[in-house]
């Protein structure tokens, strides 16, 4: 099909869902390529990545989520990578790297790749890809839990083409090697970013190709257009008004205080804002939060709440606005640190805590906070090799009407992020998980229970260096309505052992036969418990999830040794 001067209203609805769903299955395709490409299983077995496509002014039309903490980041660095470049210097075949936190919008790690796609000389779209790499010559191993500037984090590239018209800037590539510890796998990880984008170009340039120019842009125009109207239509549903709330941060990784988290949203007509100047001002640690991550807590929050079965697209974010003024906790500056940056994963919860105050019939209680990161690193007794590994834990969601939480899933924050199978954890790292199952009594009670975290026991079979990541193990969560707030993250280091201690975040060494346990807390729950069916409540006893002795002490139910409903004595504990 040739050009032509096709405008939006031109196009029928059959040729907009062929176009949209061709977008949809390059970031797939896109996303499959990287998966099977990348050498490190932070990518492609975790799926710590993002994957987005933009038009050729920079709107998101389409996008392949590992980690959904990304795309709305990726939204913000390409247009600050696209600013700092020039859209007049792009040719094709370039690749512009960007990891500067308060362009790219994530810590030093989160490397943004981009790249522009042209047709007949002219940009038609861009490509872009976020992947958390292992090393870039920070000052320490595997993950920055403590550093008070940006300049401790590892190596910055404030926006500059990594490959020129088609080829690789090996002087760059240098750069990257000579500044890692694990060269090779900063390379291979590197190739399969760039692999993926360009699958992203090819797919691109055959849908403008097939149809024409003009006629994708117009469907491009429609589909926006429609996710817009789509979201302002749900918000006008919902009420007016202006909620705060707030919760704490454990610590900045310097000092053990509390950091506070506090906003404010408003619905006011078909507009969503997110106000965070009620939060502390910037911390000394590494948990300050780029500017383009804050955008991204408004825009996930907003799409949970109007559209969470549609593919999303930058339509459906034009509704919403974010307050962070400069030196804020969630506006970070340079040279502030943000490689921790767990604030805005909780933050999330935070907003919806905000909004139980307006709609709990809509919004869910508290999971179990953020999510836990363990890193495990040193020299592989077996191979000589160093080595970086990482998995997460499952958290409890929070229940909802009608609705239990569900059990052990990753945050919310995370999307389609998974942990390494056991299997695989175990091949890379000198250590066996001697338990993992689900964490009882976890559940915070309700007429709708709280979902149960995860617990798993690690023993290293070698010499180690093991971190964990959590910044919400001291505050409590909260449930909704009369229900009561899951339990709390519990890590526990040494156990059994009279170097045992409990510590959210926190860096030690590990010999042969010493354990970690980590418990991760639970979802909150939803009304009264004593309005939960007692048949759920023995359901749950027998299934594990709850304790005989928290069925009757919290639920009021009575359970026999068999496992049987002792009906007179419910009765009688409710009365």
């Amino acid at each position: 099909m040739t050009d032509s001067n096709t405008t939006a209203t031109d196009i029928d609805p059959a040729t907009i869902e062929v176009v949209r769903n061709y977008f949809s299955s390059a970031g797939e395709e896109m996303h499959n390529t990287l998966v099977r490409t990348a050498y490190n299983t932070i990518i492609y077995e975790i799926l710590d990545f993002g994957i987005t496509l933009y038009d050729k002014d920079l709107t998101l039309i389409a996008d392949s989520p590992g980690l959904s903490m990304f795309l709305g980041s990726n939204d913000f660095g390409i247009e600050k990578g696209v600013e700092r470049i020039g859209e007049e210097n792009l040719e094709p075949g370039d690749i512009v790297f960007l990891n500067y936190p308060y362009w790219s919008s994530g810590h030093v790690f989160d490397v943004l790749l981009f790249a522009p796609y042209f047709r007949d000389g002219e940009i038609i779209g861009y490509g872009a890809i976020r992947a958390h790499w292992l090393d870039l010559g920070a000052k320490d191993d595997a993950y920055i839990l403590d550093s008070t500037d940006v300049h401790q984090e590892g190596l910055l590239m404030p926006g500059v083409k990594i490959y020129k018209g088609g080829e690789p800037d090996e002087e760059l590539h240098d750069i990257l090697r000579y500044n890692s510890r694990l060269p090779n796998k900063v390379i291979g990880d590197l190739n399969a970013q760039v692999a993926a984008l360009r699958v992203g170009e090819r797919r691109m340039v055959e849908v403008h190709e097939k149809y024409g120019t003009d006629t994708v842009e117009a469907c491009i125009d429609r589909i926006l257009d429609h996710g817009e109207a789509t979201v302002r239509e749900k918000l006008r549903e919902l009420p007016d008004g202006t909620w705060y709330a707030e919760d704490y941060v454990d610590d900045d990784g310097i000092t053990d205080e509390l950091v506070k988290i506090g906003l404010e949203v408003t619905i006011d007509g078909d507009e969503f804002t997110v106000d965070f100047t009620p939060s502390a001002d910037a911390a000394e640690g590494p948990i300050n939060v780029p500017l383009g991550v804050t955008q991204t807590v408004a825009k996930l929050v907003l799409k949970i709440l109007t559209t969470p079965e549609e593919p999303p697209n930058g339509g459906h974010y034009r509704p919403s606005n974010v307050v962070a003024p400069e030196g804020n906790l969630f506006h970070a500056t340079y040279p502030a640190p943000t490689f921790t940056l767990w604030p805005a994963i909780h933050s999330i919860d935070v907003v919806f805590k905000a909004l139980s105050q307006a709609i709990p019939e809509q919004v869910a209680a508290s999971s179990g906070a953020d999510l836990i990161s363990l890193m495990i690193y040193g020299e592989h007794p077996e191979t000589g090799q160093r080595f970086v590994e990482a998995t997460d834990e499952g958290v409890g969601w929070g229940a909802f009407t009608g609705h239990d939480g569900e059990h052990a899933l990753m945050h919310i924050s995370e999307s389609r992020v998974k942990n390494i199978p056991t299997e695989v954890f175990e091949h890379k790292v000198p250590m066996l998980v001697e338990s993992y199952g689900l964490r009882q009594d976890s559940g915070g009670v309700g007429e709708y229970r709280g979902g149960i975290g995860a617990e798993r026991e690690y023993r290293f079979t070698a010499p180690v260096g093991a971190l964990t990541v959590c910044k919400n193990a001291k505050t409590e969560r909260w449930g909704v309505g009369e229900g009561e707030a899951g339990a709390k993250h519990d890590m526990v280091w040494f156990p059994d052992s009279e170097k045992e201690l409990h510590a959210g975040t926190h860096r030690d060494e590990f010999e042969a036969d010493e354990k970690i346990h980590i418990k991760a807390g639970g979802g909150g729950g939803y009304g009264d418990p004593y309005d939960r069916d007692p048949e759920a409540v023995r359901m749950d006893v027998k299934n594990g999830y709850v304790s005989r002795e928290a069925a009757r002490e919290e639920y009021g139910v009575a359970v026999t040794e068999d496992g049987e409903l002792d009906v007179d004595e419910t009765e009688s504990l409710r009365s």
